[in-house]
């Protein structure tokens, strides 16, 4: 009878050990689990933020292209002295004075410049939209429990606020990247971690 009592202790004895450590496995697993989940969502919102701050210097290079180039203001005052000339022109064949011909002229130019100012205005107006949403990808950066990360998107976000800024700019998104890049690195294993002490 003893040796029965004895043999079900150390069953019980063997069994909770057995029970703590499945219970101890299954909780490592579900926690590494739940980081690995972590780490995917801040990789995916800094992807989010980073096509958000390429499509914001795509569109300011567009912008720049398309309305701030010395052709683009050579074109416009070409196309302003000729609106002027038409102007005028047309005036004089109406039989208009010297005056009221120039009078004309200079309204078909502001007419003309008018109308290239709103579209110049409508452009660096779509600027708007990119930056949205670089902003909107930066709300859950923000939140990010790394210090690294958060101070990197703060300063990605000032580095927007100057668009035309390139290499000030790129050098944020890097350091931006490299701290993502830091907090998104699986941790080492346990032995890894050993040789690591040992050799360092």
């Amino acid at each position: 009878m003893d040796k029965l009592i004895e043999l079900m202790n150390s069953s019980l004895v063997s069994g909770a050990a057995i029970a703590v450590l499945a219970t101890w496995l299954t909780s490592r697993s579900r926690n590494r689990q739940d980081e690995a989940k972590e780490r995917e969502a801040l990789r995916g919102h800094a992807d989010m933020m980073t096509v958000a701050v390429t499509e914001l210097q795509g569109a300011a290079v567009t912008n720049r292209l398309l309305w701030e180039g010395p052709a683009e203001r050579a074109r416009t005052f070409l196309l302003a002295s000729l609106a002027y000339a038409g102007g005028m022109a047309r005036a004089r064949i109406a039989g208009g004075t010297d005056s009221q011909s120039n009078l004309v002229g200079m309204g078909r130019a502001a007419e003309l410049l008018g109308r290239e100012r709103i579209v110049s205005k409508q452009t660096a107006a779509a600027l708007q939209a990119p930056m949205t949403r670089a902003a909107a990808a930066a709300t859950p950066l923000l939140r990010c429990p790394d210090p690294a990360v958060v101070t990197a998107t703060e300063e990605l976000l000032n580095a927007l606020q100057d668009v035309e800024d390139t290499v000030r700019l790129e050098e944020k998104l890097h350091a931006f990247g490299r701290a993502v890049n830091a907090a998104t690195a699986p941790p080492l294993s346990w032995w890894r971690r050993l040789r690591a002490r040992r050799t360092g």
